[in-house]
């Protein structure tokens, strides 16, 4: 019921404080003055001088400059209009989220609706406020919100088998942080053209759902099913940066909806010392990353049974739309077959760390949760690459994974053939997204190694590096280079690359003995930088290794084939 609670407090703080003020004539009567005259003051010290900076004293004086205040004032207006909130909203909230409740209604069910729908007696209290300072020509606030309340909620459910069910929602808590745009501010009263506002972060969440005059467990999974359901639901229409918009005077506010700002390009490389919950052999895990944890957006990485270094080399692709706020998340589980998967560990990298056009190779250390992060275990730590591409963005970089000149003709006709068009909302065609190949030829270079591990007894090794393909297959190894912890090699190797993108690189390093071999360590690059860059030099930390470090130059001649005349 997550879905059906966001709407209600976005409902309850946009439409009670701005719509009950501004449209209900009970209370505008009564509080609208006192509430306008504070937001007002603040608009108009913004529009008389936009790039002024104020004293606090200039504000008004429920607006402080640390990062959380109680605001008492706010508190008492609230409660005083609460039954105008009550009986303005309820409606409100009730006929816009019937349509959204069935675009998500899961595939058990005939229908969803609403058949009573009241937020009670109890308003929210506010108990913090920020001013974000984010050099935008409007005021943006973001006000934490506390509610215990106790709504009457009734959601009459039907089943494609006849059985109905009305099921009440019950004993609502609730605690999370809302964001207030009011923008573009103007010289005509209330000083702002609208105000945006969305979920900004969820911090917790109780409800209860019961069956009225039945049980809820009468139908195995329905439980499940709706809160699933109402979950993405949330997730897709009010959590940020979704917002909604609105207007407070005529005036076209499109620039104000929620737009892609960029493409985030995603490679799984590996994991390494995942925690193993398998009683026989070892984990099989498999990874589920997102931008924002929608189903449809989600993405899920193949399965490595029984490795704990497990080794993927997959590329997903995440639309961006607020690259200042959102966060990559990766979550490691185990596969357990028909049971529920076993999450190993998770981790996430906020998109504002990534510079744009420039590909960042990273590790992150698994954790327990992302919210409490006070696990020390070792539970593993998971290899990305990331790359995160602005649209229209300029100062001549590319993204790689856009490119479609280096098809051949013959591969550009058998993909047309073979994908076709869709159909667009307004009538005309609109071309898949096509696979790119990259083709070129690698040389690489094994300069030297340094500090790497003793391997004999005397406390030297006979190293020698092997170089492979993955995807191809294709291997090479530089000459061994006696008793030395610090082999200089300066030997070169070509490898013709078919699908530059998708192939990676993987270098061993192995001490020769007379009667065998002993693996010292390793490192695994993907391409894509070597692809951006041209050529680049750089010094690789050797895994599965207590030492040792390889100096290694990458450089790239593409060689697209065009087979018509």
């Amino acid at each position: 019921m997550s879905f059906i609670l966001g709407v209600v407090i976005g409902v309850t703080f946009g439409l009670a404080i701005i719509i009950a003020f501004v449209k209900s004539e009970n209370a505008r009567s009564k509080y609208r003055t006192e509430l306008a005259s504070g937001i007002a003051a603040f608009a108009r010290m913004t529009v008389d001088d936009s790039r002024k900076i104020f004293t606090p004293e200039q504000y008004p004086s429920w607006v402080v400059f640390s990062n959380q205040q109680k605001l008492k004032w706010l508190n008492s207006h609230l409660e005083k209009i609460w039954p105008y909130v009550d009986e303005a909203a309820s409606e409100l909230v009730k006929s816009s989220v019937e349509p959204v409740l069935e675009q998500y209604r899961p595939v058990i069910l005939a229908s969803l609706k609403f058949s009573k729908f009241t937020l009670g007696t109890v308003a929210p209290q506010f108990t913090g406020i920020s001013i974000i300072e984010d050099g935008s020509e409007g005021i943006t606030m973001e006000l934490e919100m506390q509610w215990d309340g106790n709504p009457s909620i009734i959601l009459d459910i039907k089943t494609y088998v006849g059985v109905a069910l009305p099921v009440q929602v019950k004993n609502i808590g609730f605690t999370g942080i809302f964001r207030l745009i009011f923008r573009p501010l103007v010289d005509e009263f209330p000083c702002f053209g609208a105000v945006c506002y969305s979920l900004r972060q969820k911090k917790k969440l109780d409800f209860t759902l019961k069956v009225i005059g039945g049980d809820m467990t009468a139908i195995p999974g329905l439980s499940d099913a709706i809160e699933g359901t109402i979950r993405d639901a949330i997730e897709d229409s009010i959590t940020w940066p979704v917002r909604k918009v609105i207007p407070i005077l005529p005036g076209d506010y499109s620039d104000l909806e929620l737009k892609p700002t960029g493409v985030l390009e995603v490679k799984l490389i590996q994991a390494k010392e995942l925690t193993n919950k398998d009683l026989i052999g070892k984990s099989d895990p498999f990874a589920v990353l997102y931008v924002r944890p929608i189903r449809d957006r989600m993405k899920k990485s193949k399965i490595i049974n029984n490795d704990l270094n497990p080794i993927w080399n997959e590329h997903f692709e995440f639309v961006v739309e607020d690259p200042l706020t959102q966060h990559l998340v990766v979550k490691i589980y185990d596969d357990e077959g028909l049971q529920s998967a076993e999450l190993l560990g998770c981790a996430h990298i906020r998109l504002n760390e990534l510079e744009p056009g420039k590909v960042k190779d990273i590790w992150l250390k698994l954790v327990k949760d992302l919210e409490i992060q006070r696990d020390q275990k070792n539970r593993g730590q998971v290899h990305l690459e990331l790359l995160y591409c602005p649209i229209g963005m300029k100062n001549g970089l590319t993204n790689p994974f856009s490119q479609t000149e280096t098809m051949t003709s013959l591969e550009r006709v058998l993909k047309n053939g073979a994908e076709g068009n869709e159909t667009s909302p307004n009538g005309g065609e609109i071309s898949k997204r096509r696979e790119v190949i990259v083709r070129g030829v690698l040389s690489v270079t094994v300069i030297s190694a340094d500090d790497l591990p003793p391997a004999d007894i005397g406390g030297k090794a006979d190293p020698y590096a092997v170089l492979i393909m993955k995807k191809a297959q294709i291997k090479n190894k530089t000459r061994v280079v006696n008793e030395s912890l610090n082999p200089v090699w300066n030997q070169t190797f070509d490898f013709v690359v078919e699908d530059g993108l998708h192939d990676m690189l993987i270098v061993e390093v192995w001490d020769h003995d007379t009667f065998g071999k002993d693996f010292m360590g390793k490192c695994i690059l993907t391409l894509t930088r070597v692809l951006m860059e041209g050529e680049y030099k750089d010094t690789f930390e050797l895994s599965e290794s207590k030492s040792g470090k390889l100096n290694l130059h990458l450089k790239w001649n593409p060689q697209p084939l065009y087979r018509d005349s």
